[in-house]
């Protein structure tokens, strides 16, 4: 308490924000962030997207304020959509993607990035065990006259 004192009793904005999230929230953003804009930026997120410790540690990890500053977002969906659709929009178009788990070091064809990331799905679904089965990817299908390509995977009831 006497260090939550120390770093807001002349900061009258970020008291006011970090009043407004769970105590675990603050002190992780205490210990782990210095700097007044980017506590400001992990305070002001934390309370509109509601993150978990968890999320919160995650995206101080992956630098997302820093990420912020380089390429912020642009979009009117709080304007237009209902805040739990405007969060789902704004984070299914993210402007880059960690993808450190395929060991891809340098550029790669659309192809060869599917088939990583297929290949991770398939020896996920194989460590699962009975219930899960992975079907084939560029699974051809006929609808309405149409081919279509998709990726399947299957659950069976136990």
């Amino acid at each position: 308490m006497r260090q939550f004192y120390l770093e807001y009793k002349d900061e009258q904005e970020l008291l006011e924000l970090a009043a407004k999230i769970p105590w675990g929230q603050n002190l992780l953003i205490m210990h782990q962030v210095k700097g007044r804009e980017e506590r400001k930026y992990y305070l002001n997120a934390t309370d509109k997207m509601a993150w978990s410790r968890s999320v919160l540690l995650n995206q101080i990890k992956a630098n997302a304020y820093q990420n912020h500053l380089i390429n912020p977002k642009q979009s009117n969906f709080e304007n237009v959509l209902p805040v739990h659709l405007s969060e789902q929009a704004s984070e299914a178009l993210k402007s880059e993607y960690n993808l450190d788990f395929l060991g891809i070091n340098k550029p790669v064809l659309e192809r060869e990035l599917e088939n990583r990331l297929i290949e991770n799905i398939r020896d996920l679904l194989l460590e699962l065990g009975y219930g899960f089965s992975y079907i084939g990817n560029q699974y051809r299908l006929r609808l309405n006259q149409k081919n279509i390509s998709l990726t399947c995977f299957s659950t069976t009831d136990f």
